[in-house]
């Protein structure tokens, strides 16, 4: 059984929570990747030499657990090539070069919602996935029995290091948030939300208590949480939200909960009223190599490294280029890779942020287990998976892991326990396709 009560206490770093929000001008290129959600790639309806305008569908989903995906710019499809992204991916990724006009295509109308399957199908053809960071299609979380959600968990916790797109989100966007909320809550009948905020967010608490009283069709309240990592965790986030523990190897809503990213619900109410899917980011950009630290909006597709100029560049080599922030974040191998649809944030940290120090020998503290939210033993995990122990990882419950990095964060002896977890994860995951379960 999970505790949910363990975790570690991360240096906040947030020093771009109360700037403007910066608009980068239009880049001249932009690379939109089919592989940046949970689920199969989307297909490319597109061909080189078309001419597309800002909101204009350039990919089919690719399945159920899918979404299309759309030109955040207008101009002319200059390729279509194989992406090999961070994650070691394989798809296509359309290449786009910006006419610099920025026209609206004569698609972009607001979807007729009003009934559960116009809200599903409105939703899909959104493009919207999970915004925090998973990438997981919004259109399938909702389509579950309305009557299995006891509540719409709001995710505002934003417990990484330097990242305050949400927090931005919450103070800036709140009316479009309330507009996404009234409708689900109307159609899906949910009668009771909870947004989740850290402590250490006093004016995005203001911002989310005033749409709360404004909301009529469901009862919304306000959890102020500890600033305690990772307390944006799904099933964390859960337990310290409704009291609700989320059984093992089930997903929130076999305990009655949906939860979604404020940024995410935004963007539901951006398009429920305006019809413009998703096609840009608010990125925080940060790390002590970035000039201006502050948070970017940038069409999907940017380079990374446009993100960095419109920051005034960087002050020196970064040891390590991050998606997202230091603890969860993935390596980024070059400044050309481009802005996805889940990326949060992009970090340039320099070698003494990076900490890169040697690794030595356990000296079995406990402390990784004593800090995991989940319980689970990483060092145990990492000698099963280093001897290829199949059965000792299933007993472990490594595929459990939310790869939250606590254990590797508390670690004196710098082992790489969370790396080591993932690969067991995906040892599994192999396995398990194999053995067709």
């Amino acid at each position: 059984m999970a505790s949910y009560l363990h975790g570690v206490h991360v240096p906040h770093r947030k020093k771009t929570r109360h700037k403007p929000v910066l608009r980068m001008d239009i880049p001249k290129v932009v690379t939109i990747p089919m592989s940046m959600h949970i689920g199969a790639p989307s297909v490319p309806i597109v061909k080189v030499g078309d001419e597309v305008k800002v909101g204009q569908k350039i990919a089919e989903a690719g399945g159920f657990v899918s979404v299309p995906v759309y030109s955040g710019v207008s101009g002319k499809v200059s390729k279509i090539k194989d992406y090999l992204d961070a994650n070691g991916r394989t798809a296509p990724a359309i290449v786009i070069e910006s006419d610099g006009l920025q026209t609206v295509a004569e698609t972009v109308i607001p979807p007729i919602v009003t009934n559960r399957e116009e809200l599903l199908t409105a939703l899909k053809e959104s493009g919207i996935v999970g915004l925090g960071g998973a990438g997981f299609p919004t259109h399938v979380k909702f389509a579950v029995e309305p009557e299995r959600i006891d509540y719409l968990v709001i995710n505002g916790a934003e417990c990484e290091p330097y990242v305050t797109s949400d927090t931005i989100t919450m103070m800036e966007r709140s009316e479009d948030m309330g507009y996404a909320l009234r409708v689900l809550c109307d159609i899906l009948g949910i009668r009771k939300v909870v947004v989740g905020i850290e402590n250490n967010k006093k004016r995005a608490a203001v911002a989310m208590r005033k749409m709360a009283a404004d909301i009529v069709e469901a009862e919304v309240s306000v959890k102020m949480l500890p600033s305690v990592y990772p307390q944006g965790g799904e099933k964390v986030l859960i337990y310290h939200t409704v009291g609700r523990v989320v059984p093992e190897g089930k997903l929130p809503i076999d305990a009655g909960c949906i939860v979604i990213n404020c940024t995410t619900l935004a963007t539901i109410g951006t398009y429920l009223k305006t019809g413009m899917p998703l096609v840009e980011k608010c990125v925080t950009v940060d790390g002590g190599a970035v000039t201006n630290p502050q948070n970017v909006l940038a069409p999907v597709g940017t380079a990374i490294a446009e993100l960095f100029e419109a920051c005034g560049g960087l002050t020196c080599d970064p040891a390590k280029i991050l998606y997202g922030g230091p603890m969860m974040g993935v390596t980024v191998p070059d400044t050309t890779e481009p802005v996805m649809t889940n990326t949060n944030a992009v970090m340039a940290l320099t070698k003494k942020e990076a900490w890169l120090p040697k690794t030595t020998a356990c000296i079995r503290c406990g402390s990784c287990t004593n800090h995991c939210p989940f319980g689970l033993a990483p060092m145990a995990i990492s000698h099963a998976y280093k001897v290829g122990d199949v059965e000792t990882l299933k007993t472990l419950n490594v595929e459990t892991c939310m790869l939250c990095g606590c254990c590797s964060f508390v670690c004196p002896a710098n082992r790489p326990l969370v790396q080591r977890n993932k690969l067991a994860k995906e040892l599994l995951k192999e396995l398990r396709a194999k053995e067709g379960k």
